[in-house]
């Protein structure tokens, strides 16, 4: 390659590079006008304060038109017949104009601000409450820290794309009028010669428009792949020392980085390989101007003033051309944004209520499971195949097998994360279809394996399984869950900040505070998936008991790996490959030696007792 074409492909870059090694996608390409289409309704409520801010923006050039105006009679008045009586009434006339520029400028600035924001907080927020109507599947599927890129970098730049562009373009064109309206009064024939290089700015922007989108949707994509590597990284830290690869995660971060680098590189050169570009082509039409301007004095068709005056309002007349000319650029980078946000945006959730669904109240806690079969999407064979199974208010059900026999999936059908490809799921005799996801779900207090502490204090930790409960309720809840104790031995007692994930609790603490959650819910329904999963065997006997509380009277499904916890239960099921092969208690299961048998034999520790341990669910 010759080195006049390298220089080019540096300078203008070759296209979108691939995502290097990341879990990170390109969104799909989307017309410029279905991007604007979809966005505009969230500045639909405020468009009187933009439609101020615009006659703001209109009033400014007026203003600055008329000011270039006096700067004319000031020279052809004053300076040039040296007659100094019109001086102070010309002062008082810029005074009074620079206060009025001033007053417009703070309105517009402020009245635009407040749109812009507005537009970013309504549409961070419905970004948000539709990723909390999404599947588990979608958060299995993409990098957490590129879904925040997306609700925190990528919505701010579609506010550009939307809002200020969309005022910027108003202002622009009204600048164009005002001052092509004065020059045009001052000398038509100039005007005519002045405006003739404007499509030389709309040709620039055209050559760039396309690489610049380019630039920005690869910079976007690499933004969010650095995000999610990041915050992959930070939250597996403890394991991270643990193996000693520290190193590994440094060069990792670093690839992100260098990938971004690259990207944003690739972007600025293009950025700044415009600014000149265009400004060479407005000093060309400048000095054209000058040129003849310039004759024309010399031969008395022109004034002094007048060629200074013309002079200005060309340059505020190249102004918005050239702003016009950059907006396409700017469209087409914040785009990219755009196209990310839509593509979560298009994403739908499998499970929609019913218009028409009803309210249960409070449930008695009657399940049942009739021939329910579900299939993941993208899943090659069913996930449940035919599963029936009945479980009476305030019956202990345990759910064992081994891995990717179901068990998970279950869970996600009771709760509605998704609904059964064929069958039913009913509670109280309605199907959960029928039921409003909200009152199907406040019957509901689950107890999951990934024990989830939010960043807050402990009494707002329990609080979340009811909002409206009072002081007693939660400490009531806490002595149920026997972690009255040590959360009054913490330092704030139940104001205590736990950290983010709780992680300034132990592992039993955290179960423990989770099960306080549940128990404060007091819902007739209880499901537990692996409730003593990842804590110590003492830990495990401090956590039967409240345990033991919180299935007291209660429809149970547990989901447990502990012996004891699966020996409480009134029936053991047993799914293999999505189907139910056994059902019954632990001694009638370990006396026909079938599946149950086999995983407990499994599960049994070399020179074990019989009994301390449990199939694999």
């Amino acid at each position: 390659m010759s080195w006049p074409r390298r220089l080019r492909t540096w300078l203008l870059g070759a296209g979108p590079a691939a995502a290097g090694g990341s879990a990170v996608s390109p969104a799909p390409v989307l017309p410029l006008r279905t991007v604007l289409r979809h966005f505009w309704p969230y500045v639909h409520p405020y468009r009187r304060w933009l439609w101020l801010s615009v006659a703001f923006a209109a009033l400014s050039p007026a203003i600055g038109a008329a000011t270039i105006w006096l700067y004319k009679v000031v020279v052809d008045q004053v300076l040039v017949p040296h007659r100094l009586t019109l001086f102070p009434t010309l002062v008082a006339a810029y005074l009074a104009l620079t206060l009025l520029d001033g007053c417009v400028s703070f309105v517009d600035q402020y009245a635009s601000t407040w749109v812009g924001e507005r537009f970013l907080l309504d549409l961070r927020t419905a970004l948000f409450r539709h990723l909390t109507v999404l599947p588990p599947t979608f958060y299995e599927g993409r990098p957490i820290g590129d879904v925040m890129e997306r609700l925190t970098g990528d919505v701010g730049a579609i506010e550009t794309l939307v809002v200020s562009s969309a005022a910027g373009v108003v202002a622009d064109v009204i600048r164009l009028v005002v001052y092509g309206a004065a020059l045009l009064y001052l000398r038509w024939d100039l005007a005519l010669v002045a405006l003739a290089v404007a499509p030389l700015f709309w040709i620039c922007a055209s050559r760039f428009s396309g690489r610049i989108r380019e630039a920005s949707r690869e910079r976007r994509l690499r933004s969010g792949a650095l995000t999610a590597v990041i915050q992959e990284s930070l939250t597996s830290m403890p394991l991270v020392r643990a193996y000693g690869r520290e190193d590994r995660e440094v060069g990792r971060v670093q690839g992100a980085n260098l990938g971004q680098l690259a990207a944003q590189m690739t972007s600025t050169r293009l950025s700044a390989l415009f600014t000149p570009v265009v400004d060479l082509i407005e000093m060309g039409g400048v000095l054209v101007v000058l040129g003849v301007g310039t004759w024309d004095l010399a031969q008395g068709r022109l004034s002094v003033g007048g060629l200074l005056a013309f002079g200005a309002y060309l340059t505020q007349l190249y102004s918005p051309i050239r702003g016009l000319a950059g907006l396409i650029t700017t469209l087409h980078s914040a785009s990219a944004s755009a196209e990310r946000i839509l593509e979560v945006f298009a994403e739908r959730s499998p499970v929609v209520e019913h218009p028409r669904a009803v309210d249960l109240g409070r449930a008695a806690g009657h399940l049942q499971i009739q021939s329910a079969s579900f299939r993941y999407p993208v899943a090659g064979r069913d996930a449940l195949r035919d599963v029936t199974l009945h479980v009476s208010p305030g019956e202990v059900v345990a759910v064992v097998g081994a891995s990717g026999a179901g068990k998970s999936t279950l869970i996600k059908l009771l709760l509605r994360f998704h609904d059964p490809s064929s069958g039913a799921i009913l509670l109280d005799g309605h199907d959960l279809r029928d039921l409003t996801l909200r009152s199907l779900r406040d019957n509901m207090a689950v107890v999951l394996q990934d024990t989830l502490v939010f960043d807050g204090t402990v009494r707002e930790n329990i609080l979340f399984g009811r909002p409206d409960a009072d002081d007693h309720a939660v400490r009531a809840a806490a002595r149920l869950a026997d972690a009255a104790d040590f959360i009054e031995a913490l330092p704030d007692g139940y104001e205590t900040l736990v950290g983010q994930q709780g992680r300034r609790l132990s592992g039993g603490q955290r179960q423990r505070l989770a099960i306080a959650r549940a128990l404060i819910r007091d819902a007739p329904v209880v499901i537990l998936d692996e409730p003593t999963v990842g804590v110590d065997a003492a830990s495990v006997e401090r956590l039967l008991g409240p345990l033991r509380r919180l299935m007291r009277g209660r429809t149970t499904l547990i989901i447990s790996h502990n012996l004891l916890t699966v020996r409480d239960a009134t029936r053991i099921v047993v799914l293999d490959a999505g189907r139910v092969v056994e059902e019954g208690t632990h001694h009638q299961l370990m006396a026909r030696a079938g599946a149950y048998a086999a995983l407990h034999r499994a599960h049994q520790g070399p020179g074990s007792p019989a009994g301390e341990r449990t199939p694999a669910a």
